[in-house]
């Protein structure tokens, strides 16, 4: 299906998929960094960003948005490539992995490895993002993005120094996150995620030390689930690509070689 994406960059294809409520630009922090020797592909889910929601009758989960990804990726004449997600983006570059359609696939904080509880938890708290989201008037949310305490204070949960996100970047992911009509239903769907099936193809998992959102004790599951140690983001939150673009930039680079 046809999705919002920017391409830049020449090399390997590297796609990148971004968490539920986010958009591509997500990545714009290392996306120059990747495409110095990759082409890299970013995108915007269906129902998120700018890219058009699934067809009618097709339930938001995690498997239909891999069926999009995979979609798009043979719309553009793109085969196995390599692909990195983060979030629910990061299950998705799982789940690809495990249909062996993608040549690698890094996962930074995936979602589908949560305890109960912890499940729970994170759907509370992105419902409560969302709602401040869709209710804050658009110069609201500019001043709060100015303000360097309403910056911290709006974004601590998913970064770890809410400093280094530019307030340009943070009204465009309030916005986004405001509007993703994919949003809620693919939300309710994590009730009934489980983790993929066994990949076919090389993966990478990483995990930010700070991840407040899907904690990282989430790790050791996805460990035990991979049967390779999960690397550790220091420094990072749940979005890591603003606290750290070159430490993030290496990992997708060494996960994905030419």
């Amino acid at each position: 299906m046809e999705l919002a994406f920017e391409r830049r960059g020449a090399g390997p294809p590297l796609i990148l998929v971004h968490g539920i409520g986010h958009h591509w630009q997500a990545w714009l922090p290392v996306l120059d960094r990747l495409a110095a020797s990759r082409t890299v592909i970013a995108l915007d889910l269906p129902g998120f960003g700018v890219s058009p929601g699934l067809p009618d009758g097709t339930p938001y989960t995690a498997e239909t948005l891999a069926d999009a990804v995979e979609s798009f990726c043979a719309l553009l004449g793109v085969r196995e490539p390599h692909v990195a997600g983060n979030s629910l983006g990061g299950y998705i570059a799982l789940e690809l992995a495990s249909r062996g359609v993608v040549r690698t696939a890094t996962a930074l904080s995936p979602a589908g490895f949560w305890s109960r509880s912890e499940l729970l938890y994170s759907q509370t708290v992105l419902r409560g993002v969302r709602a401040s989201a869709r209710s804050m008037p658009p110069e609201q949310a500019i001043r709060v993005a100015e303000n360097p305490i309403g910056r911290a204070l709006s974004s601590a949960l998913l970064v770890a120094h809410p400093s280094r996100l530019s307030p340009t970047a943070l009204v465009a992911a309030t916005q986004a996150l405001g509007t993703s009509t994919g949003f809620d239903a693919t939300l309710e769907s994590f009730a009934g995620m489980m983790p993929p099936a066994p990949p076919k193809a090389p993966i990478t998992i990483a995990w930010g030390e700070h991840d407040r959102l899907l904690l990282r004790r989430q790790a050791v599951r996805a460990a035990k689930w991979s049967g390779q140690r999960v690397k550790l983001l220091k420094g990072c939150g749940h979005v890591p690509m603003s606290d750290d673009p070159e430490l993030v930039a290496k990992v997708l680079l060494e996960a994905s070689p030419g």
